[in-house]
């Protein structure tokens, strides 16, 4: 298994100086190893919600590896002459584990996304990921976890994606993470993206870093989300000076 990698400071929170390569390797040879991982991936956004939250800072960096998952990261890196190698998205890191998973017939549990995404997904994990074990997967919207927290301790999956958004997501696993020793990732809209639920940007938009003005234009309600972006860049001009 390789040596862990080195981190890079962007406004208190250590991202995983790897490229997507060196960073999959990394989380493979884990779950191989049965090493209990904690992923993030975060964006500007998660920085920012960080920066006024300092409970929710203080749970991220329990984690083992956080992941620049927005190209402002990789800027913001840049720009502070630290420059990451490149952006590793968390749908890039949940597509390539699920096909990994596949051909290593590793066993996975999903939970999140609204109860239509997790049908639809079992039906696309059973036609094109036939030697993934599904250990268990359940929609985002439940009053108590007990159940899905005990089918997981039972079941101990070598993976467990999360996809409830943050701050949840990473809650969820903060404080269940100790009942397995496999990976435990939050994944965010990944499962509406995986099943076609939420369209992807196409790949032109994606090679110009332009992905989030792509869900912009489609979705004008996540307007005051990407306001955040300016924001963060500002407080990276700022450390600059």
């Amino acid at each position: 298994m390789n040596k862990p990698f080195s981190s890079i400071d962007i406004l208190g929170i250590p991202f995983a100086n790897a490229t997507r390569n060196q960073f999959l390797d990394q989380l493979q040879g884990r779950i191989e190893h049965h090493q209990n991982t904690f992923v993030v991936t975060a964006n500007p956004e998660i920085v920012m919600y960080a920066r006024k939250d300092p409970a929710y800072r203080k749970l991220i960096l329990t984690a083992d590896f956080i992941s620049p998952d927005g190209i402002g990261i990789v800027k913001a890196s840049q720009t502070l002459k630290t420059p990451l190698p490149e952006r590793v998205t968390g749908y890039d890191i949940f597509t390539h584990l699920l096909n990994w998973a596949n051909q290593n017939k590793k066993s996975v549990y999903f939970v999140g996304a609204k109860p239509q995404v997790i049908k639809q997904l079992k039906l696309k994990l059973a036609q094109d990921f036939p030697n993934l074990q599904l250990t268990g997967a359940h929609d985002g919207y439940f009053k108590s976890d007990t159940e899905i927290v005990n089918v997981i301790e039972k079941q101990q999956p070598d993976i467990v994606f999360v996809a409830t958004g943050f701050p949840n997501q990473e809650k969820f696993i903060a404080h269940n993470r100790h009942l397995t020793k496999g990976l435990w990732m939050g994944v965010g809209g990944s499962f509406d993206v995986f099943v076609g639920a939420v369209k992807r940007a196409p790949k032109w938009w994606q090679v110009h870093h332009l992905e989030w003005f792509y869900r912009l234009i489609t979705d004008p309600r996540r307007l005051k989300r990407q306001l955040i972006i300016p924001q963060f860049m500002w407080k990276i001009h700022q450390l600059k000076k």
